[in-house]
């Protein structure tokens, strides 16, 4: 029998329309206007031609890694959030733009979090672990293996836990929950959850140092060989799309923190009706619906964003 990769209201770290006030809303929706503006020009500047297909393949892999829960103590699950690998990556900028491309169609095609609440996603999910994990990744670049992958998996935990933070705060300042309440038990369950991002960042790493050893830090493709690592990563995305059905059925954590103090009934309906729950409609078999929706979901994010940035670099040029 097939599990779910999402419970029905798919918080894990999504936060939906209801549980913000329309004035935290409104904050971090035009904070999350001003960092990915800047994003977005830092980039037009910094990144090659060559580089265009590499931002995509890395939002399908985050998109379809995003799918795969994994269970953590305490009946709870947790998946990767990704910023901090895809700063580590592509750069901060890259990673803030490849982070916002995949919350906006989660939100906008699979209805993953709230439209309103959809800046204070961007920042909880992208610009917050893009800034953290890269800041720290570059400190411990230069250090011996053992120790830079130390480092790594350190930098990819305390993202998580930073979002959880954020998250916890921008719940206190709605009215929805006391902080003193919601702040130890989002940091405790995502301290659980951490360890499972800095494991996966760590190996993504180790295996893109592998085959890749010049993707570091700010991502150079050039010479031979890069079109086979766009389809070798769009590969990889959908093998993982295809284990989807069998992610952890379990709550996620914002879920099951929402459930235990009881504002969990404070999500709204999205606005807009999509790919709900990441299935396709009119297919009786959930695992079959499941990786179809997961499939076209990386094939638009990759879309998203190679269109995106192949837009900027060609206006940067003529300009």
């Amino acid at each position: 029998m097939f599990a779910s990769p999402r419970s029905p209201l798919m918080l894990a770290m999504h936060i939906p329309d209801g549980f913000l006030s329309l004035g935290v809303a409104l904050v971090f929706w035009a904070l999350a206007m001003v960092i990915v503006s800047i994003a977005t020009r830092r980039t037009q500047q910094d990144l090659a031609d060559r580089q265009i297909p590499l931002m995509g393949v890395m939002a399908a892999f985050i998109f379809a890694a995003q799918m795969l829960n994994f269970p953590v103590a305490g009946g709870t699950s947790g998946h990767l959030l990704g910023g901090a690998l895809a700063a580590m990556v592509l750069g901060p900028w890259g990673g803030i733009l490849v982070m916002t491309a995949v919350i906006a169609v989660q939100a906008l095609l699979f209805q993953d979090g709230g439209l309103l609440a959809m800046g204070a996603n961007i920042i909880n999910m992208g610009v917050v672990p893009a800034l953290i994990g890269y800041g720290l990744y570059r400190s411990v670049a230069a250090a011996p293996p053992k120790l830079r992958a130390v480092g790594i998996g350190a930098a990819a935990w305390l993202s998580v836990e930073a979002a959880a933070l954020l998250a916890s705060l921008q719940l206190w300042l709605s009215g929805t929950v006391a902080l003193a309440v919601v702040l130890p038990a989002m940091l405790g369950v995502h301290a659980l959850i951490g360890v499972g991002e800095a494991l996966i960042t760590v190996a993504a790493l180790a295996a893109i140092a592998r085959i890749r050893p010049d993707l570091s830090g700010v991502a150079a493709v050039r010479g031979r060989g890069s079109r086979a690592w766009v389809w070798g990563g769009m590969l990889m995305s959908l093998g993982v799309v295809l284990l989807s059905p069998w992610a952890s059925s379990h709550p996620d954590g914002l879920e099951r923190v929402a459930a235990d103090l009881g504002f969990l009934g404070n999500e709204q309906d999205a606005a807009l009706h999509g790919l709900s729950g990441y299935t396709l409609p009119y297919f009786s078999n959930s695992g079959v619906a499941t990786i179809g929706a997961g499939i076209i979901g990386i094939v638009v994010v990759a879309a998203v964003v190679s269109a995106f940035v192949f837009v900027l670099r060609r206006r940067y040029r003529t300009a």
